[in-house]
């Protein structure tokens, strides 16, 4: 509708103003296809969790044998992930007790994931994990992480079981549960 003016200094600064219209033939090219019907069950839960907390993204469902995985994208997803995780990780628990109470033979585990936190978490985890362990051996004293959830310490204990010379073990009473390094002799 207009360009807008530059102005001098801010003085007779003016937006430019646009109308933007969506196609509705390109809008309905995005609907799914091909989903089985856990996956659009697993879709429209995120969706409406998602909604509820006041973030809009798309969510794109993935299947194979033993998971499905829906990864939310769009802006400003931080509200989504929460503090930590805990908020993506809060709706991955409720996600997969409601599919658990469907009570099919053939469950699948849930994971929920947006902007690729879940990439980006395992591998600070498993760097986190792997300089510790170098601590417990040079220092030969065990070395306790930080609390963390059981997704997240069951990482450090996958990631440290191929290293020779540490044995890890979960202490602590949850919420408050810790990994703990120890060399080996």
């Amino acid at each position: 509708m207009s360009e807008g003016e530059r102005g001098l200094l801010g003085v007779g600064y003016a937006p430019a103003r646009v109308i933007a219209r969506v196609d509705e033939e390109a809008s309905r090219s995005s609907e799914p296809r091909d989903e089985s019907e856990l996956g659009a069950e697993v879709r429209e839960l995120v969706e409406r969790i998602a909604e509820a907390i006041g973030v809009s993204g798309r969510v794109e469902v993935v299947e194979d044998e033993e998971t499905i995985t829906a990864s939310v994208s769009g802006a400003d997803l931080g509200m989504l992930i929460g503090r930590h995780g805990q908020t993506i990780d809060a709706i991955q628990y409720l996600l997969n007790a409601i599919l658990y109470r469907r009570g099919d033979e053939a469950r699948k585990e849930a994971v929920v994931d947006a902007a690729g936190y879940r990439a980006r978490r395992r591998a600070t985890l498993e760097d986190l994990a792997v300089r510790s362990a170098e601590r417990a051996l040079r220092s030969g004293e065990p070395v306790e992480l930080e609390p963390m959830t059981a997704v997240e310490r069951k990482v450090v204990h996958v990631r440290l079981k191929e290293l020779e010379g540490v044995e890890t073990s979960s202490d602590g009473t949850e919420p408050n549960r810790f990994v703990v390094i120890k060399p080996v002799a």
